[in-house]
Formats: structure tokens, sequence, C-alpha cells
């Protein structure tokens, strides 16, 4: 699996920090690839990626692939941005259930022929900007019948 690329000409507006546990995730990302640390002992993905289990409370943990697909739980446009995001508004941002289990919130990318509404199936995408990678929901097309 390998996700889309969305390249844009501009840097992050908040860049995320990168510590030495989180740069393979950052990276894999920055490939098209989307992971999240997986305990090796319970078998349960956290997101973000996290070096301890919340769940049993392990060290052991791996990485592994996240589901690139999912269901559009809420979403809202911000007019008001913070200070760091004032040059981006207006922008949407979204809670997206992935189809593993996963529940995240992250920038949505809108689509003209798609009406966004909750419960709509949502893809992941890369917004490669010139400084690094961030992820994103992108409403799928939908099938009509």
């Amino acid at each position: 699996m390998s996700l889309e690329r969305i390249k844009l000409p501009i840097s992050r507006s908040y860049p995320p920090r990168v510590s030495a546990f989180s740069l393979p995730f950052w990276t894999a990302l920055n490939e098209g690839k989307w992971i999240t640390s997986c305990c090796a002992d319970c078998g349960r993905q956290t997101f973000p990626p996290k070096s301890v289990c919340p769940h049993c409370w392990s060290s052991n943990v791996i990485w592994s692939d996240l589901s690139d697909r999912g269901t559009l739980y809420s979403w809202t446009r911000i007019h008001s941005a913070p200070t760091a995001f004032a040059d981006e508004a207006p922008y949407a941002v979204c809670i997206v259930d992935l189809d593993s289990g996963i529940r995240l919130a992250c920038r949505l990318v809108e689509r003209d022929d798609v009406t966004v509404a909750p419960g709509i199936p949502v893809e992941i995408v890369v917004l490669a900007y010139e400084d690094g990678p961030l992820f994103a929901a992108r409403p799928m097309d939908t099938v009509s019948d």
C-alpha cells in the first residue's frame, strides 16, 4: 500500500516534533507508508505511535501497517485560525474512524465532487510540504445506485 501524495509548495505552518522513537513514523509517511506502533504482547495498535502500550503497559512495541481507509466521524471548517495557521484559513479538520479501529484527528482535503458529511468513506493521503509530510483524510468516490 502506498498513500497518494499531494504536493504543496509551502512549508508546514506548525511542523511536528520528531523524536528518536517517532522518526520511523515520519520517515515512512514521507515514503507514502502509513504505520503506527503495535504492542507485540497484546496485539493492539495505538495512534499516535507510542513507545509504551496504553492498553497493557508493555514496552514491547513494533511497527505495523495502519488501515488507510475509514469513515468520517465529524468535521468542521475553521475560519478564525490560531496565529500559526492564519494564512491557511479557511481550512477543514476532521475526526476519522479508521477501518482498523483507530480514531484520529487530522486535516480534511475536500473535493468539489463529494459532499462532506459524517459517515462518508475517506482515505488517508500524504500532504507533501516542502519541509516534510503531514497526513490528511480525503473523501473517497462514492458508489451511486
